[in-house]
């Protein structure tokens, strides 16, 4: 069933594990996701970044083609379609479309800026029950052109935008999108455990989920972090079995070159690290 992520996420912090947010691409992705968090009983949230809905089709595609899946599928755990790092106008034509979660991404705004738009974002969705997440500090590295230097959060501003009525929040602590370097400090805890202080209990997000170290993810839900989201990770599963597939030159051999043959490898790459993840957040049985 379509949910928004408020309730996913209130009882996940609540038990202390973390839902995945895994980022889609086409439906080859979609697929293997919700096959893969219904044979693990795991709630799950698509992520769709404005880049990806374009690459789609757009907003109105993608619901649709995430519905058709589910009911084709007989999905039964609750899912979540999230705006991912959306615009203000892209929330808004989200919303419209039926994603039942966005991400409004005011982080490259002032603070009163910031605060003013996603006042404005949560009450047009407040009046559809959809859930808004908000972000403080922007999150390091590049995720489809949204670029950020991985600063971190102030909390007494993470106070400010929670205490709005936003349903999640992004804090940056340290963490970025894409691979991270072998100079990367780690993440701030004592900013996460402040931060989870001040916002009375709002669920938290950990963006930029690949490459952080197990005890890391592990320290992060036990402070309130409720979201982690994964794209990178899957990305380079997926590339790396599709070239595998290619390089052994099965794509020449009968009818390989379908691509129903050519990507079924990439196919079970994603399924393969998306059930991994949900065993580390701790989401399995969860649904």
């Amino acid at each position: 069933m379509l949910v928004s992520v408020k309730e996913m996420l209130l009882k996940a912090a609540k038990e202390k594990y973390a839902v995945g947010h895994f980022n889609i691409n086409n439906l080859e992705w979609t697929k293997a996701i919700l096959l893969t968090a219904q044979e693990n009983k795991s709630p799950v949230i698509l992520g769709v970044s404005e880049g990806a809905t374009k690459y789609m089709g757009g907003y109105k595609t993608v619901v649709g083609m995430v519905k058709g899946l589910m009911e084709d599928l007989d999905i039964q755990i609750p899912v979540a379609i999230h705006l991912d790092h959306g615009s203000y106008e892209g929330a808004i034509n989200a919303m419209e479309a039926g994603y039942s979660s966005v991400m409004f991404d005011g982080s490259h705004y002032d603070i009163e800026e910031n605060i003013e738009k996603t006042k404005k974002i949560i009450k047009m969705a407040s009046e559809k029950g959809i859930s808004v997440e908000a972000e403080v500090g922007s999150i390091g590295g590049e995720e489809d052109g949204v670029i950020g230097v991985g600063e971190v959060a102030d909390p007494s501003q993470c106070k400010a935008i929670s205490d709005l009525g936003v349903s999640i929040l992004a804090a940056g602590i340290g963490n970025i999108h894409g691979k991270y370097p072998k100079n990367w400090k780690g993440l701030d805890f004592d900013v996460l455990a402040k931060i989870n202080e001040v916002t009375d209990d709002v669920p938290l997000v950990l963006h930029g989920g690949t490459g952080i170290p197990e005890e890391m993810i592990k320290k992060a839900i036990s402070l309130g972090v409720a979201k982690i989201n994964v794209n990178t990770e899957c990305q380079l599963a997926f590339a790396e079995a599709t070239r595998g597939y290619i390089e052994a030159g099965k794509d020449l051999k009968g009818k390989g070159y379908d691509p129903r043959k050519l990507l079924a490898p990439g196919f079970e790459a994603i399924k393969k690290t998306v059930k991994e993840k949900m065993e580390l957040f701790g989401s399995i049985n969860k649904g």
